[in-house]
């Protein structure tokens, strides 16, 4: 008979149950991590740009292009449509709900795609910096004007938890700050500077 402990792989820990060394580390600021792209959110700025005046090109086009124009109203206002010959219909594309719900549909998924462009920049880090005692740490993320133009929050460190291991995550690392709503996201292929500091300060699990 034996009794088998279960250990998680990372806990909560506190800046003093640091060894000397780590908290001789944290005496100045320390970039715990970094990851320049700013090439690819310059990239996916510009897909999303031309994405968003195609979208609104089609929803002028259809705004002004499904009128209920009586005088083509053989020509232009009335479509039959028949799917596999069992069944037809007409649809009468001047009508005022297909003219706004297509100029809609344009428009919403442009600014769909734009909306998830901004989401992606504002939750991908590009570097992590904890500050001098251990206590304050920021998060700066990812922008197209360069690496130190992005926004930058700095909270407690009691504030941040990671709610994966980095040796777990496949492709990013989850990062929780307290009272916002998404995981700010560490792509694993930054650099991680100090991974024994980073580990037991933002890389630690905190309930928040």
């Amino acid at each position: 008979c034996y009794t088998k402990t279960i250990q998680r792989p990372w806990t909560p820990i506190r800046l003093a149950d640091l060894s000397t060394e780590k908290i001789r580390d944290a005496i100045s600021d320390v970039v715990l991590f970094h990851h320049d792209r700013t090439r690819f959110v310059r990239l996916l700025a510009t897909f999303c740009g031309a994405q968003t005046l195609f979208w609104t090109y089609l929803a002028h086009f259809a705004y002004t292009g499904l009128r209920n124009d009586s005088s083509l109203k053989e020509q232009r206002k009335v479509t039959t449509t028949g799917l596999a010959g069992f069944w037809s219909f007409d649809i009468n594309l001047g009508r005022s709900v297909w003219r706004y719900g297509f100029t809609g549909g344009c428009l919403a998924v442009g600014a769909g795609i734009i909306g998830l462009g901004v989401l992606f920049c504002r939750r991908s880090v590009s570097r992590v910096i904890l500050h001098q005692g251990g206590k304050m740490v920021t998060v700066a993320t990812q922008s197209p004007l360069g690496p130190d133009k992005g926004r930058q929050i700095t909270v407690p460190l009691s504030r941040v938890a990671c709610h994966a291991h980095r040796n777990e995550s496949p492709s990013f690392i989850p990062l929780k700050i307290k009272d916002n709503i998404f995981y700010f996201l560490l792509d694993k292929e930054g650099t991680i500077n100090n991974a024994q500091l980073f580990d037991v300060t933002v890389g630690a699990y905190r309930p928040l």
